[in-house]
């Protein structure tokens, strides 16, 4: 055989599997390869979409946790009002409360002094008709005499 009907024979060979290649693989394989490449750049776009998503969330719950926070320290000023309020409310109960038994207990004592005096009134007179009668060695009537005690009850 000649080498030049071989590297014909060869090339003939070679450009039938090329055509053959071209035809029925190349296809095929570009096919699978674009579709490949088609879902690496979706799976891309869904990272990219689920990034700007995850951005997007974290903005509002950062959002989310100022406005918590700020209504949470709105709600424990509004507590330390409403506690103060009680306490100074109590305090002005318990400085009324206590007022009003000062003066129960004022009231209550001048009617104790009241009636200890009517009562060393009442004994001072009786000790008086007692020595009065001791003196002039006889009975006063009371009842005879009643202006008369009357008016030392007042005068004492």
């Amino acid at each position: 055989m000649n080498i030049n009907a071989t590297l014909i024979l060869q090339a003939i060979v070679f450009a039938i599997l090329v055509w053959f290649t071209m035809r029925f693989i190349w296809p095929p394989l570009a096919k699978a390869l674009d579709e490949r490449a088609q879902k690496i750049a979706d799976g891309l776009a869904a990272a990219d979409r689920a990034k700007s998503e995850l951005a997007t969330a974290n903005k509002r719950v950062e959002e989310q946790l100022v406005a918590t926070r700020e209504e949470t320290t709105k709600r424990i000023a509004d507590a330390d009002k409403r506690a103060l309020a009680i306490v100074e409310d109590a305090k002005r109960r318990a400085v009324e409360e206590a007022a009003k038994i000062v003066s129960d207990a004022k009231a209550e004592a001048d009617q104790q002094v009241v009636r200890a005096r009517e009562a060393l009134r009442e004994q001072v007179a009786a000790l008086a008709v007692k020595g009065a009668e001791q003196i002039l060695r006889r009975e006063v009537n009371a009842g005879v005499h009643a202006d008369l005690l009357t008016r030392l009850k007042t005068e004492l």
